[in-house]
């Protein structure tokens, strides 16, 4: 797939990305409200969540890597929505694209292959939740066929302040 200027390639998320996936996932954690993890993790600290993306099964992990240099661009996940066992049809989607590869269509191709991937599970809605302000992700989960659903109103403290999260939903 092209993007940009550069070959972009997707494929499932290996053990060996963990410290690049670890770094990009830091960027968002000290620089932005994006994520409300307000620490930076370790890739030791960072493992379980990637094993919980195994290549198969509803909980998938997605990596767009550039072609040339395999330098990761982003990565998009499927992940447990609640821990109860009703909710177990439901997944949250989310995705993550490195801050000098945006605007490239990166978060496209993943949600692309992520959806793709998850056409064939026993899954029933998929939920986003979006710190605010963030309209370019709004635009890529309504591209995708999110609809809004509504806002818990400062739900998260981070950088001295409240922030807002719009919650969208898809049906799968």
């Amino acid at each position: 797939m092209r993007s940009g200027r550069t070959e972009v390639q997707v494929r499932p998320g290996v053990e060996d990305d963990l410290k690049a996936l670890t770094d990009l996932y830091n960027h968002y954690v000290r620089e932005t409200p994006i994520t409300f993890d307000t620490e930076p993790l370790t890739p030791e600290e960072r493992r379980p969540w990637l094993l919980s993306h195994p290549e198969d099964g509803p909980h998938r992990l997605r990596v767009a890597t550039d072609a040339d240099s395999q330098e990761i661009l982003g990565y998009a996940t499927s992940s447990p929505y609640r821990a109860k066992p009703a909710y177990g049809t439901s997944v949250e989607t989310t995705v993550y694209v490195a801050p000098y590869a945006g605007r490239r269509g990166i978060g496209t191709l993943l949600y692309t292959a992520l959806f793709e991937a998850l056409a064939s599970e026993d899954l029933h809605r998929a939920y986003a939740g979006i710190a605010q302000p963030n309209e370019a992700s709004a635009r890529l989960h309504e591209r995708f066929g999110f609809r809004y659903v509504g806002t818990y109103r400062e739900v998260g403290r981070k950088f001295g302040r409240y922030w807002d999260v719009a919650w969208y939903e898809k049906p799968l």
